[in-house]
Order: structure tokens, then sequence, then C-alpha cells
């Protein structure tokens, strides 16, 4: 006769899920898609690409963002973010005004020279004609505090007749962001046709004595000038 062995009862274990915290993944997606568009752009940026990197299903990506465009303009209010974050440190306001435009250069060449993606990532929306910007009302208020604390710096400068009482705060950023990112996004291609050095630690300082030179030359008042020629 033959014994049966007993079978040992089958224990259910429950599979192990990967517990995710919601805002924790979205911000890893948008790290790993701000990366992927800044070297591929809009239209070679691979959203298979991202979810492997992230560990992610791809109908993850766009049950977060909808669609390849929604997650790029969230790419995009991240990546601005983190400036305009940096931005409210400087307190300009309690500067000389001298010293203000000086920091505010000086800030301004250090965050696009340890950013170059957002260099790209900008360089990449303008080609785009700046559609995805106008999409998000998030990233046309952001410019307001960065707005904010230039036009307070030249109603200090203008009131003490220090700064030219012309110079227009939106003009100024402008000059200022044309100064300073051409080292980062042209450099490849100035050095090569000028054979000039624009990448060692030696040039990056002297360009960004340069720009604060020309940016406070460029707003000082012809009183205030007069009075560092004498000295």
């Amino acid at each position: 006769m033959k014994t049966v062995s007993a079978r040992r009862p089958v224990e259910n274990k429950p599979a192990k899920v990967r517990r995710r915290d919601r805002e924790k993944t979205k911000a890893e997606i948008l790290q790993i898609a701000f990366e992927e568009f800044a070297e591929s752009g809009l239209l070679g940026a691979n959203a298979d690409a991202i979810a492997a990197k992230a560990g992610i299903t791809k109908r993850l990506i766009f049950y977060y963002f909808n669609s390849k465009e929604e997650l790029f303009i969230a790419v995009l209010e991240m990546a601005y973010g983190k400036m305009r974050l940096a931005e409210e440190d400087l307190h300009l306001a309690t500067l000389e005004p001298e010293a203000a435009i000086r920091r505010l250069a000086e800030f301004t060449f250090d965050f696009h020279q340890a950013n170059p993606e957002f260099v790209r990532l900008v360089a990449i929306e303008n080609i785009h004609r700046g559609r995805h910007i106008q999409r998000s009302e998030k990233l046309t208020q952001m410019t307001r505090p960065i707005i904010g604390q230039i036009e307070r710096v030249l109603a200090k400068g203008k009131s003490l007749g220090a700064i030219r009482p012309e110079i227009d705060a939106h003009e100024l950023h402008v000059t200022l962001n044309a100064l300073s990112i051409f080292s980062v996004a042209n450099r490849h291609t100035f050095e090569a046709q000028f054979r000039w050095d624009m990448s060692s630690p030696e040039a990056k300082a002297r360009r960004r004595r340069e720009i604060a030179e020309v940016l406070w030359r460029y707003v000082r008042s012809d009183e205030c000038s007069s009075a560092a020629d004498r000295s």
C-alpha cells in the first residue's frame, strides 16, 4: 500500500509591488525628461527611453503628463523654476547699485555655466518659437520677481544719481542674458573658428569679470562715470 505524503500548504505570498510616491515619481520623470529633451530636442526625445531610465512604463508617463508636449512644458517649468528660485536669494535691494548690478551679472553667468542643459533647452524652445511657454501661465508669472528686483535696483540707482534714468529693467535683463548665454551656447563654434579659449577656468573667470564690468559701465550715469574716472 502506497503512502501518500502530506503536501505542504501552498503559501499565497503577495507579489512584491514597488510602491512609489507620486511626487517623487513625477520628479524623477521630469529630471530624466529634462536630460533627454536637452540632448535630443522635443522631436528627437524618446518616451520609451525616458520610461526605461526611470524604471517605469511609458503608460505611467502619459498618465501623469498626458502627452510628450505636456511633458515638455512641465520640464520647461521645472528648469525655469530652478533659476527663478535661485534668483530669490540675490537680495539685490540690500546692496548699493554697483554691487547689485555686478552680483546680478555674476549670478547669471554662473548659473548658465553650471547648467548648460538649461541653455540648450531654451534654444530648443526658441526653435519651436516659444509656443510651449505661451501655453503655460506659470512660466509667464515666473518672470515677474526677477524683473521686480531689477526695477528696484534701477530705481534706487536713479534716485542716487548712479544709474542713467533711461535704463529699462526688461532691456537690461535681455542684454545680460545675451552676454551670459553666448559663452555657453556658442562656445564650441567660437572656439573652433577663432581658436579662442572659452572653456578653461581662467577663460570663464575672465569672461565673468568682463560681463560684470560691461553691464555696470552700460547702466552707470555720466556723473558716476566721471567720479570713477577721477578716482
